[in-house]
């Protein structure tokens, strides 16, 4: 579909094959004119599996490893299987208003067996160590480099440094290589023989490093948390030298006098992979064989793969400025630079893309990168928007693919899901509750104040269908059908009659993390309810959902009619209190804390569709009050979540509002709960500590102001500051239906569109304020 603009008021929509705009990427680039001095300073390189960041000192380069698969821990079952008896006691205290004695009863009898995620045999995700580089320039006065840079590309996903030495220039080049696999390091001088250091592979605990011959090798075993014999795994380095020599030294390897040094270092687990340390090896073997302009451009190639299917402009800007410096005016003066909101948007393409892979594992807490082996939350899945968050960005941003780890770790949670369904509710079908990890743990967590929130399962599920909603592909449909269907019978199992209202509720319920005021005015509070808000809506969002997929698959039309009836029996997607506000639990508490970080009760708007600023008019209102109560501050995963809500409430000024204050420089390292997230300096998101959501949250968040697709229609510019309408141009986001999306815009007006899809079809697109019905073109 081709638009043509004739006149102000007129658009015509012309069905031809049109030429695509331009491939080349603008420059993408995050640099800096000193090293690392800590590690969120640090660059993050990673090719879905390996991960590295590296601090670029003049004389201690400091590079931080990761694979995402090396977890601590075991598999466990740590279900009550008494709990259930307790059920009908704790529905008959919650239904008598004795909310405080039911999560008393809940916190002995209704939680995790043992100490939960605080346990070693839970696990964590933990760095795989370090490579230090430690450089001897002889003569030369380390403290007098100059002309210093240090670079990261996204385009090629290659991170740079160079500086001068006594009229020597040293460059240095890393990237975790897409097609080989392996960690990649090239060391050079332009002079001669003025390559001297040493290399050293290390870890703080569960490690020993051995030389073998000119081979550096680091293997160990981590704590399972039963008989102490966990994960194993192993790293190999090897080098390549042009000119000097290569020896071994205890746990190091001394290069003197070389031209030119690369590194390659090859890792891997036990995960999944009894023959691992024969892999690891082989990848070494393959790479090392290959010259490095040819590694080089292979692993370029299958990253643009990905990352080139999305161009974004929103108006000419310099990045002059080092990025550090840039992230500070931005602050002062958002409108000043245009560019740093495409950059961060494409970085969080980037950061997508190099830390899960097909196959693998998805990105945790901290994607793939971590520079502890006490990681904070244990690295983990968090189900109650962490783990979701990490995966907004990927459908409408052209990576669908890379919502498939997530579907296959939701898979291996359906069996242990089964058995904590009936341990505690008695229930079919299966149900996780708030935290997981690479064990399939679903049982509840160690407390009742935000343990027991059983949203997990069913928010998993709504991540799982957007792929489908993207791509129309029926066969992956059939495929995940029985993982929705049965946390739809979960639910569908556990409701019971609220004799206040007569509605359908979940009991025991909470809103993730977040507690009320107990209306007796003794000030006492309580999480657990009935029929939390966020309850309500993801039901309605997934037997909505189900109902649709055994439509189109042709099976279960028994199933099909019960989850109809039940649509209609429990609470609508809100319900506006007496203050104009959303309510978060279905009898109107006042919060304990009104600016709490977590939204939970506008689920429906973000990332359901049931609270839409057209369609629901009276609720957006109510969703705007809520949300002004709740205030723009807080966790950096917090605001992005808060620009998403207010994008799809069509206020595009407020959600660059909230862009603004997510992009606040921070330096803290510190766990924080409340006000303050911000942008680190190599822009990973602070909560702070680092947490990756806040940058996919965004992500997904700068997407939904440019397109939505939600309500049935492809809505174009929906929700645009501004600051953006002056001029700009999108190429490559996707609609739902497996539409793609190529437009230009000037003075907030569409001048230009193309959708293609794989079939010609009709399909609804809203521009420049009015729905047309056009035929998209054919790829």
């Amino acid at each position: 579909m081709m638009l043509k603009k004739f006149a102000p008021a007129v658009i015509i929509f012309i069905s031809v094959s049109l030429q695509s705009f331009s491939q080349e990427q603008p420059p993408l680039r995050l640099h800096y004119d000193k090293p690392a001095a800590n590690w969120e300073q640090t660059l993050p390189l990673g090719n879905g599996r390996l991960g590295m960041m590296p601090t670029s000192g003049v004389v201690d380069d400091k590079i931080t490893l990761n694979d995402i698969t090396l977890w601590s821990g075991s598999p466990q079952d740590a279900n009550n299987y008494e709990a259930y008896k307790k059920l009908p006691e704790i529905k008959a205290l919650l239904l008598a208003g004795k909310n405080i004695e039911a999560q008393n009863l809940i916190d002995k009898e209704f939680v995790c067996k043992g100490p939960g995620s605080g346990g070693k045999q839970w696990g964590c995700f933990q760095t795989l160590g370090d490579l230090d580089l430690k450089f001897n320039y002889g003569r030369g006065n380390a403290s007098t480099a100059g002309n210093y840079q240090r670079q990261l590309s996204l385009n090629n996903a290659i991170a740079t440094s160079s500086y001068q030495i006594g009229g020597i220039t040293y460059k240095r080049e890393y990237f975790t290589s897409f097609s080989d696999d392996v960690d990649v390091i090239r060391l050079t001088a332009d002079k001669p023989g003025k390559l001297n250091l040493s290399i050293r592979l290390s870890r703080s605990e569960r490690s020993t490093t051995t030389t073998i011959a000119d081979t550096l090798q680091m293997e160990g075993r981590l704590d399972n948390g039963t008989d102490g014999n966990g994960m194993r795994y192993t790293a190999y380095l090897k080098t390549k030298l042009t000119g000097g020599s290569v020896s071994a030294t205890g746990n190091s390897l001394i290069i003197k006098n070389a031209n030119e040094v690369i590194i390659y270092l090859s890792a891997g687990t036990d995960y999944k992979n009894k023959g691992f340390k024969e892999v690891v090896m082989q990848n070494m073997n393959a790479a090392i064989k290959k010259p490095y302009a040819q590694l080089k451009q292979e692993h370029t190639a299958k990253f643009k793969k990905l990352f080139d299917r999305v161009n974004i402009s929103l108006g000419s800007s310099k990045d002059e400025e080092t990025t550090d410096k840039r992230l500070i005016a931005f602050h002062n003066n958002p409108d000043a630079d245009k560019l740093l909101p495409v950059l961060f948007y494409q970085y969080g393409r980037y950061l997508s893309i190099c830390s899960t892979r097909v196959g693998l594992l998805p990105p945790n807490l901290q994607g793939l990168w971590a520079n502890q082996t006490s990681t904070p939350w244990n690295g983990d899945y968090h189900l109650d928007v962490n783990v979701q968050m990490n995966h907004f960005p990927l459908e409408v941003s052209n990576l669908s693919e890379l919502n498939l780890p997530l579907v296959e770790l939701v898979r291996g949670m359906v069996k242990p899901g089964e058995r904590t369904a009936k341990a505690y509710y008695n229930a079919d079908g299966w149900v996780a509750h708030v935290i997981t990890n690479i064990w399939g743990w679903t049982e509840p967590g160690e407390s009742a104040s935000w343990g027991v929130t059983k949203a997990g399962s069913g928010w998993l599920c709504s991540n799982l269908w957007d792929h489908y909603a993207f791509t129309s592909d029926k066969v992956y449909l059939k495929n995940i059908y029985p993982i929705l269907k049965g946390s739809a019978q979960f639910y569908n199992s556990i409701l019971v009659r609220d004799p206040k209202s007569g509605y359908m509720v979940t009991a025991p319920s909470s809103s993730p993390e977040n507690s009320f005021l107990m209306p007796d005015s003794s000030g006492r509070h309580a999480s657990i309810c009935i029929g939390a808000t966020i309850d309500n809506q993801i039901m309605r969002e997934l037997f909505t959902n189900v109902i649709t997929a055994s439509e189109t698959l042709g099976v279960d039309s028994d199933f099909r009619a019960q989850l109809k009836k039940q649509l209609a029996m429990i609470p609508p997607a809100g319900i506006i209190s007496k203050d104009g506000r959303i309510q978060e639990w279905l009898a109107d508490y006042a919060e304990t804390e009104p600016t709490h970080r977590h939204v939970s009760h506008l689920y429906g708007i973000y990332p359901a569709s049931e609270i839409t600023a057209n369609g629901t008019p009276n609720l957006a209102e109510a969703a705007k009050k809520t949300l002004n109560v709740r205030g723009d501050d807080g966790p950096s995963w917090s605001i992005a979540y808060k620009l998403l809500f207010w994008a799809r409430l069509h206020d595009g000024n407020r959600a660059f509002k909230l862009f603004h204050e997510l992009m606040k420089p921070v330096t803290g390292t510190g766990i924080n709960y409340t006000a303050g997230g911000g942008i680190y300096p190599n822009l990973l998101s602070a909560g702070p500590p680092f947490q990756i959501d806040g940058n996919f949250g965004a992500c997904a968040g700068i997407a939904e102001m440019l397109i939505q697709s939600h309500e049935g229609y492809i809505d174009l510019l929906p929700a645009i500051p501004n600051s953006w309408k002056a001029q700009g141009k999108v190429e490559g986001l996707k609609a739902r239906g497996n539409f793609t999306v190529n437009m230009q815009w000037k003075d907030g007006k569409i001048t230009f569109c193309r959708i293609a899809s794989p079939q010609a079809k009709k399909v609804k697109v809203k521009i420049n304020g009015r729905i047309k019905v056009i035929t998209s073109c054919k790829v």
